[in-house]
């Protein structure tokens, strides 16, 4: 099997960026976009503002608390989606193979190129191209694999470029705190720290039985990681429009309270769904279908979001206006479409904090134990 060449493509600080063309009065100055309510959170903040210790999934309070002459937009998820299609669509007329990773981040394969062009040089004047049509600054990482290429455009920010030779992945990680692993977080780092362990290299070295037994499934994820290893291919990017989910009962009911249960476990998965795959919705249906078989649906537009709690209230208050009938139910389903790629934090402009790190600590559960491991009350 031949060599593999991954390009990674990353926006740098993509909101920011985005605020910063429309407003140019905005470069240069400590930037926040993030919920603007008291307990909004940052969900994305400029490199000026970063050197002040703010940081994505901050509270604005904390945030304005540090860095007092930030200044604070509310972000325009509308606006970002338009200037990510953009790029995509540039990447999309050039690429071998391209994968839209989020709303800011892509994945190309580029095996073969080399007998041509060449991967590097080719990688570069793409790369040109998207800043010169879009406007935008973005990082870039080649490699033998998606991890590596990844991490490389990590380490390339702000506006860089980094190609890791075949054969150099272990000798680029080994300096690396564990911390600029994709997916490892701050509680994460603190239990490897309690072992001794910060650096990438450190972790290469632990056998993976005992980080099995420390970390549970993620265990081997962590040192396949810490020693480079990725076989995922680039999947061709695809436009999905909606997820979905319904449920039919062995018994009809008029029971609301079990009706609302049942839309609730259907939105934790969903909910769950969405966020692994760096997507958000912004339409929420619900489906009822009576005992006769007749079915009837609601429908309301939401601001993008990933979070359960929003896609709830909507669903409940659906489901209220769906049954006028008082007849016996024998399904209810719920679909969450107009899909835009992002990470969940694009949720948070006017989001609540402790409900983001709920969700977080919930998705951490269900990626150890499975999807069913835990449930929120209705």
């Amino acid at each position: 099997m031949s060599q593999r060449s991954i390009l990674h493509l990353d926006l740098d600080a993509f909101f920011v960026a985005v605020e910063q063309l429309h407003n140019t009065a905005l470069r240069g100055r400590p930037l926040i976009v993030g919920g603007s309510s008291a307990r909004g959170v940052v969900a994305c903040c400029s490199y000026e503002a970063r050197r002040f210790g703010v940081y994505a999934g901050m509270p604005v309070r904390l945030a304005r608390q540090r860095c007092p002459e930030a200044k604070v937009v509310q972000g325009d998820m509308e606006r970002y989606a338009r200037h990510s299609a953009l790029v995509t669509e540039i990447l999309a007329e050039s690429a071998p193979v391209l994968e839209k990773a989020s709303i800011d981040e892509f994945y190309l394969d580029l095996t073969g190129m080399d007998r041509h062009i060449g991967c590097w040089k080719w990688a570069g004047e793409l790369r040109q191209r998207v800043e010169r049509e879009s406007g935008l600054p973005l990082s870039m990482g080649l490699a033998v694999n998606k991890l590596v290429a990844k991490v490389g455009a990590g380490e390339a920010k702000p506006n860089g470029a980094r190609r890791i030779a075949a054969g150099q992945e272990k000798r680029f990680f080994a300096p690396l705190p564990v911390s600029r692993l994709p997916a490892v977080g701050p509680a994460t780092c603190h239990r490897l720290a309690v072992m001794g362990v910060r650096t990438v290299a450190s972790l290469s070295q632990i056998p993976p039985e005992l980080l099995q037994r420390e970390f549970g499934r993620p265990g081997l994820s962590l040192w396949k990681k810490a020693n480079a290893i990725d076989c995922r291919p680039v999947e061709p990017y695809t436009d999905r429009k909606s997820v979905a989910a319904e449920r039919a009962f062995e018994v009809d009911t008029t029971d609301m309270a079990f009706l609302r249960s049942a839309l609730n476990d259907m939105i934790a998965t969903l909910g769950y769904e969405l966020r692994a795959s760096g997507r958000l919705a912004s339409l929420v249906t619900v489906k009822l279908r009576y005992t006769d078989h007749n079915t009837f649906s609601r429908q309301r537009s939401v601001v993008h979001t990933a979070s359960d709690d929003a896609f709830r209230q909507v669903a409940y208050s659906l489901l209220e206006q769906l049954y006028q009938r008082r007849q016996l139910v024998r399904m209810v389903g719920i679909k969450l479409s107009g899909l835009a790629e992002g990470s969940p934090q694009l949720s948070l402009f006017g989001g609540v904090a402790e409900e983001q790190a709920l969700l977080k600590a919930m998705d951490q559960i269900r990626y150890r134990f499975g999807k069913g491991a835990v449930q929120r009350g209705a």
